[in-house]
């Protein structure tokens, strides 16, 4: 189908084929509002200049001004649910600890000695504490940020110690999420989000769920190849070709709300456009996949007339039911089969489906611009009657292990992680040697990534705001 560049609308740049609304539309149990919304906006077909993958310069400055203005999450409530629970959330050079207050509320406070800079608790580290104190010299911290010790105080009459409380990061908490912002005079998180966005992310209730399994991953690109790999599905059917005919791949719908979320909708179940014709319904059923399929141990036979689609919500509803140990009968099929990505800048997904109920989060390495960490979780629903739940811990693969070697990640599911993240490495060095200089981008299928970059374009172009502490203070 030729479209005019520059004239599209939504739906005329998508795949000529059967529409991602068309399908969802025969499902027995309909979608909700947020699933049938469309938001697509084209947003040119320039190049992007490939220097900000490339440049260690650019990567400094993304501190400065990016990271410093952005609302990030940094971990789950259910990482704190008592007084003076913490996690420690690091974002390239910064450090926060994330600590659970007396009256419920969280905040976040600089990881560092207000002595001599030393950080007061280790990355990567959480636990429960009634002060946070510092290894070096003994200073200490009441868990609501208030000085409670210097060493020798007699040697520091020019300091209150009234003065001297830890400066903070801002905190809002919304699905469950503890999200933070180091820009006193950054909008709120709903601002930020955008009105449509975040009634998306309030119905899905996400604060409903729990860890089940958390994976974490250095990957050998830049922060933003890593995210960019994952913000379309035109790479499924080279990618991931044992996938590719049971998902409507290259007919995905691809949406952007505000400034600082997109998502896209792949629906599972159904013979991709690019196989049109060559699978029957009983192939479908017999090659399908789901992201967590653990708990598939049998494939039934496809009635005449009926569809694999139809078959599969059904019997993963039941079967995620009877795992979960939760009433899944108010969900639509899309809800229980379909893969809704979306993205909130700078570095979060979130995947609130039920077959595919994740978060992916990307954080850079500070130390090397061609490194970041790739993180999975997966989220599943609390169950209804109370069972108690707990916490899955963070696994930490090396560069060489592959994601089906991490515990409780489904073997099926961690092979095609494998096969996203083994291209980046070719890519990040492609990029260093091409002579190109640019990355070329479809108009309707790699939207997202477009809309990422306006995004980050949009703060490289601010003067860089590193937190000080007088102004956090004054908060």
């Amino acid at each position: 189908m030729n479209v005019e560049t520059g004239k599209l609308s939504p739906g005329e740049a998508r795949h000529p084929a059967i529409s991602t609304q068309e399908i969802i539309a025969r499902d027995k149990i309909k979608a909700p509002e947020w699933v049938a919304s469309e938001s697509y906006q084209y947003l040119g077909s320039e190049d992007i200049d490939t220097t900000r993958y490339l440049s260690q310069d650019w990567f400094e400055e993304e501190f400065k001004r990016l990271w410093t203005r952005t609302w990030q999450f940094a971990c789950r409530e259910e990482h704190i649910p008592e007084a003076g629970d913490y996690y420690v959330y690091d974002i390239g050079p910064y450090s926060f600890i994330v600590t659970r207050q007396e009256d419920r509320s969280v905040r976040a406070f600089f990881n560092a000695c207000l002595h001599r800079g030393t950080k007061l608790r280790h990355s990567g580290t959480e636990g429960s504490a009634t002060e946070f104190k510092c290894s070096f010299h003994g200073w200490s911290w009441n868990t609501d940020g208030t000085n409670r010790k210097m060493l020798c105080p007699w040697d520091f009459p020019h300091i209150d110690p009234q003065e001297m409380s830890l400066p903070e990061a801002r905190v809002e908490l919304l699905g469950g999420f503890v999200w933070i912002n180091m820009d006193p005079d950054a909008p709120t998180l709903r601002e930020y989000l955008g009105p449509e966005a975040l009634a998306h992310i309030e119905a899905w209730k996400l604060e409903d769920r729990y860890i089940t399994c958390h994976v974490t991953k250095p990957i050998p690109s830049n922060w933003k190849l890593n995210i960019e790999a994952f913000m379309e599905a035109y790479h499924v059917p080279d990618t991931h070709p044992q996938v590719s005919p049971t998902n409507a791949d290259v007919n995905s719908q691809y949406d952007t709300y505000g400034e600082h979320v997109n998502r896209f909708i792949s629906t599972l179940g159904v013979v991709s456009p690019e196989h049109a014709g060559k699978y029957s319904e009983q192939d479908v059923l017999d090659m399908f996949t789901v992201g967590d399929s653990s708990i598939v141990t049998d494939k039934p036979k496809v009635p005449e007339g009926a569809t694999a689609r139809q078959m599969m919500a059904d019997m993963f509803r039941g079967l995620f039911e009877q795992a979960t140990k939760t009433d899944l009968s108010g969900l639509s099929d899309s809800e229980i089969l379909d893969c809704y990505s979306y993205t909130v800048f700078p570095n979060t997904f979130l995947f609130p489906g039920i077959s595919l109920p994740m978060v992916y989060r990307f954080r850079p390495n500070p130390r090397n611009h061609r490194e970041s960490l790739y993180e999975v979780l997966f989220l599943r629903p609390k169950p209804a009657d109370g069972t108690p739940v707990t916490t899955a811990e963070a696994v930490h693969l090396t560069a060489e292990q592959s994601f089906c070697e991490a515990e409780g990640m489904d073997p099926g599911f961690g092979g095609i992680l494998d096969q996203d993240t083994d291209n980046l490495f070719l890519q990040q060095e492609g990029l260093e040697a091409s002579a190109k200089h640019g990355l070329t981008l479809g108009d309707y299928q790699e939207i997202r990534i477009r809309h990422f970059n306006k995004a980050v374009d949009k703060y490289m172009a601010m003067e860089p705001k590193v937190p000080e502490w007088k102004n956090l203070q004054r908060r």
